[in-house]
């Protein structure tokens, strides 16, 4: 029998960017597991509806080993929705798909009309100079608990308070002109001079370029101060304000 078909409306199809999360598991996977345990118990929820990507590309794992390490992740209720750095004949029916073309950032994009922008009067431009323009976010109100904003384009200022269960994540620097009670995750695509900035610290989590410090971490003679935080060499620094 042949089947005609008689509806003639298309299907739509669409492109859309998301900002995932990546994992970037490290030898000895086991001892990196425990790590992993450590950050999901000392911050319930963090991978709780969050897209997740696995990097494996600094691990020599087999399909066996992957395997093993997706049941691990799936166990933590870590959902994975790619892997990248595997070779597609790992990937069986039922694994996440392989990812390839994920888009490195710099420290700071040159945007293309930046080439134009005057410099002041006196400072003259040096021969082929430009100017970055570093894109910025503004919430002009508190971020309330179960919120999450998401600003991979730069950095993120907010006129109030980010209250417990609630997380900014900025590919530049995070500002907050009140009490930091939530999660603050600053560099999110690789920037590793990226700042959080805040009036009051009481964080449940802080991270910037992936180095992560959580609510224990954090000095009690900081509690409560305004206070700034940067990374150097691989570690979170943090001092008072003013």
């Amino acid at each position: 029998m042949t089947k005609v078909l008689t509806d003639q409306r298309s299907i739509r199809i669409k492109g859309r960017s998301f900002l995932a999360v990546v994992l970037s598991p490290e030898s000895p996977v086991d001892q990196w597991l425990e790590r992993l345990d450590d950050l999901a118990a000392r911050s319930a929820g963090f991978f709780l509806s969050r897209p997740v990507v696995l990097d494996v590309s600094e691990l020599s794992l087999d399909k066996a080993g992957l395997k093993e390490l997706l049941a691990a992740l799936t166990e933590r209720n870590v959902g994975i929705m790619g892997i990248e750095g595997v070779r597609p004949s790992m990937i069986e029916p039922g694994m996440p798909p392989s990812l390839k073309g994920g888009k490195p950032a710099s420290d700071v994009e040159v945007e293309p009309v930046a080439a134009a922008a005057e410099l002041p009067e006196d400072k003259p431009r040096a021969a082929g100079e430009v100017r970055a323009v570093v894109q910025s976010l503004v919430i002009n109100e508190p971020v309330r608990s179960g919120q999450s904003i998401m600003f991979p384009e730069g950095d993120v200022t907010v006129i109030g308070s980010v209250a417990s269960g609630a997380e900014i994540i900025a590919g530049g620097s995070v500002h907050i002109y009140g009490a930091l009670r939530g999660r603050a995750m600053a560099g999110s695509l690789g920037n590793t001079s990226a700042r959080i900035f805040c009036r009051k610290l009481e964080a449940e989590l802080l991270a910037i370029d992936g180095v992560y410090k959580v609510a224990e971490d954090i000095d009690d003679k900081l509690r409560g101060q305004p206070v700034q935080l940067w990374l150097e060499n691989d570690t979170i620094k943090a001092a008072k304000l003013g």
